[in-house]
């Protein structure tokens, strides 16, 4: 299926609303995207077109398996990415989050592996030179 950068945003937008609220709401979205409600109405029933959301207007919003399954994985490139940028390369979290949000929607699924992998194998493997090297970043 193919979808967009933009309704990427929009379900992981949902999935994390979901997680921290148990209800999803138009606002709410709105409100997380910087968008106005509006437009959130127009990609919901994009999405829900193509069977990722479940959408009437006044009603719930509820993802689809298919939806929640594209979000949780760019959830979890999220996570990883910010994880990633501040434990292992020292940048500051606010930045880390920022970049997180646009390298999600474009890192393939086996660059977010390798990129899990040689963390772990860092973390384990080189303790020392990964506080060595923050140490010396943080100090600039």
């Amino acid at each position: 299926m193919d979808i967009s950068k933009r309704e990427e945003e929009y379900l992981e937008a949902m999935y994390r609303l979901y997680k921290r609220k148990g209800i999803i709401r138009v606002k709410d979205i709105a409100r997380m995207l910087k968008v106005r409600p509006p437009s959130v109405v127009d990609a919901l029933k994009k999405l829900a077109d193509k069977g990722l959301v479940e959408y009437e207007k006044y009603d719930r919003i509820m993802l689809t398996e298919a939806g929640e399954k594209i979000a949780e994985e760019t959830f979890q490139k999220h996570v990883l990415l910010t994880e990633f940028f501040t434990n292992i390369l020292g940048i500051p979290p606010e930045i880390a989050e920022e970049d997180a949000c646009q390298f999600e929607h474009y890192v393939h699924e086996v660059t977010a592996q390798r990129i899990k992998e040689f963390a772990q194998y860092i973390q384990e493997q080189c303790p020392y030179v990964i506080k060595q090297f923050l140490k010396e970043h943080r100090e600039e």
